[in-house]
């Protein structure tokens, strides 16, 4: 039989598999009931994390969506309420969670393309201390935005402007070893810009199934009071899971191994935007990451997805069309991405031309 030919998923980067050292890594790992606190590879785990981004503590959980959620009801009580992007993730793809199972209020504010909120918008959001109002609570950003590292400069500002409103900040870093890696300063390491990213927040998501790779997991990081609230409340939420030290092994290993070759994912990405310039019906919205989103002409964007799909290149179309690439993503998947792309357009270009030939050969009247 011959071999099936590869799929180039760019679909996003959690699609990634577990490499094979990985899977020896998360074998080998030694494992304990992590409901009654005693698996020692989670729990080491927690620890390193918690000491590499400067926080106290830190509660290993299964999804980002949980850990948002066990975060904002951590800060958030029933009747008060945070302050979000009408965009962001925690409050327009996570379900409702917080209002849902929390009782807690989003107060959703525009966004600019970079996702930020302005901070005059911000600040008029706070609600005075009335009976009439929701207690606003919290600020909660995300970085990355689409693909963009969210600049220090309005994090220091947004986080200020917080907690002069007595509001904590929470981040949504999904994709935070993504923006250390391209938001780096000179000579500094990616952990090391990974820590002075989350020195403006009071508790930071952190997702390992993204773009380290790992298969499951994402670590919420703050103070001991508010991890200890945390974890009560990812109990609630069904979180607590017996030997997670299997999964806990494989972030170990992403955390060694992933992180500085994030940097390969985004050289991959800038290959892709740098080869659709030029390509007429198409513009190129964003590659500063490892995240390229394009819009495509006269709604054909179906159509490219569709010649995509039949040549064994998947991509999303949810909001543009949306390239993602991760570690099992090589030079040569891009090429091949850009070829069958540039054949779509080629294609349309000559049937067009047809078109208009077949109209002039007939006369313009009988069109």
């Amino acid at each position: 039989m011959s071999a099936q030919p590869k799929v180039v998923d760019l679909r996003s980067d959690t699609v990634t598999q577990p490499t094979a050292a990985m899977r020896a890594a998360m074998a080998a790992a030694p494992v304990g009931d992590d409901v009654f606190g005693d698996d020692p590879t989670v729990n080491a785990l927690q620890e390193r994390l918690a000491q590499a981004l400067g926080f106290e503590s830190a509660l290993f959980m299964p999804t980002g969506t949980q850990s948002n959620l066990c975060g904002i009801l951590a800060h958030c009580g029933r009747g008060d309420e945070y302050i979000v992007g009408q965009l962001a993730h925690t409050y327009r793809f996570e379900g409702g969670g917080a209002a849902v199972l929390g009782s807690v209020q989003p107060q959703p504010l525009t966004q600019d393309a970079g996702g930020q909120m302005a901070l005059a918008d911000i600040a008029a959001a706070v609600k005075p201390d009335d009976c009439h109002f929701a207690r606003t609570r919290l600020l909660c950003l995300e970085n990355t935005w689409n693909g963009h590292p969210m600049p220090e400069e309005y994090l220091q500002q947004a986080s200020s402007l917080a907690r002069s409103k007595g509001l904590a900040v929470h981040l949504d870093g999904a994709r935070l070893f993504n923006a250390a890696v391209a938001s780096r300063q000179a000579g500094e390491t990616a952990t090391a810009s990974a820590k002075r990213i989350c020195s403006y927040f009071d508790s930071v998501s952190v997702c390992f199934s993204k773009g380290l790779g790992a298969p499951i997991g994402s670590m919420l990081c703050g103070s001991r009071e508010l991890i200890a609230r945390a974890h009560r409340i990812r109990k609630m939420v069904g979180g607590g899971m017996r030997q997670v030290g299997v999964l806990a092994a494989a972030v170990d290993y992403a955390l060694d191994h992933h992180v500085e070759r994030l940097a390969d994912d985004h050289a991959l990405a800038q290959r892709l935007a740098q080869g659709l310039q030029g390509i007429d019906g198409l513009t190129v919205r964003s590659a500063q990451t490892n995240i390229v989103f394009v819009d495509v002409a006269d709604g054909r964007g179906a159509d490219l997805l569709a010649h995509l799909k039949a040549h064994g290149v998947w991509a999303t179309g949810l909001i543009g069309l949306r390239f993602v690439t991760h570690l099992d993503v090589d030079a040569a998947d891009i090429d091949h991405t850009l070829a069958c792309i540039r054949a779509f357009f080629t294609q349309a270009g000559a049937s067009a031309d047809g078109a208009v030939a077949h109209r002039a050969s007939h006369g313009a009247a009988v069109y």
